[in-house]
């Protein structure tokens, strides 16, 4: 999947691997399925027209991502505000349904999430930037933007990022509308 390599080669995985105590290809594993879990949150909300006026919205607040990320610069407060945006009062439950997964056991991801959240939407922002789309009111511009890093159109509800079905992960939680 373009967009989570594109999030990985961002990302100091060492330096990851450290702060959550585990092995960097552990933390890899980590990083894609918390950052798809992200992008199919985003995903599922950029469906309607005022999900995608709010994505919009904030991915104008997080332009300016460089080319790599340092870790102790990233605003988990703010990570934590856009968990709560992109997935509700489900959003403790996201971490614990990915904390639970065999693939990345022993990974916190109440800890790792909101380390991803502004680096992915800082990613969709650089990555709109980049596009040279002028056409970001158009049905889908944002969802297919973000299709687009999932690795498949706005409408792939079945994406797997390490393993892990994204559409019945988020389906599940969201009342079952992969």
């Amino acid at each position: 999947m373009a967009g989570l390599d594109d999030i990985l080669g961002m990302l100091p995985i060492d330096q990851i691997a450290a702060k959550l105590g585990v092995d960097p290809a552990t933390a890899t594993q980590a990083v894609q399925e918390g950052g798809g879990a992200i992008l199919g949150g985003l995903q599922r909300n950029a469906a309607t027209p005022e999900g995608a006026s709010a994505i919009e919205a904030a991915l104008g607040r997080h332009a300016g991502l460089g080319d790599s990320v340092d870790l102790d610069q990233v605003d988990t407060a703010d990570g934590e505000k856009i968990l709560g945006h992109v997935f509700g009062s489900q959003k403790d439950q996201v971490a614990q349904t990915l904390t639970s997964e065999p693939q990345t056991a022993g990974i916190e991801f109440g800890k790792l999430l909101p380390m991803l959240a502004p680096i992915v939407l800082g990613l969709l922002a650089k990555k709109k930037q980049g596009g040279g789309s002028t056409s970001q009111e158009s049905s889908g511009g944002i969802g297919d933007l973000i299709g687009g890093l999932l690795g498949g159109g706005a409408s792939g509800g079945g994406q797997k990022a390490g393993g892990i079905d994204l559409g019945g992960l988020l389906g599940g939680l969201f009342g079952g509308k992969s």
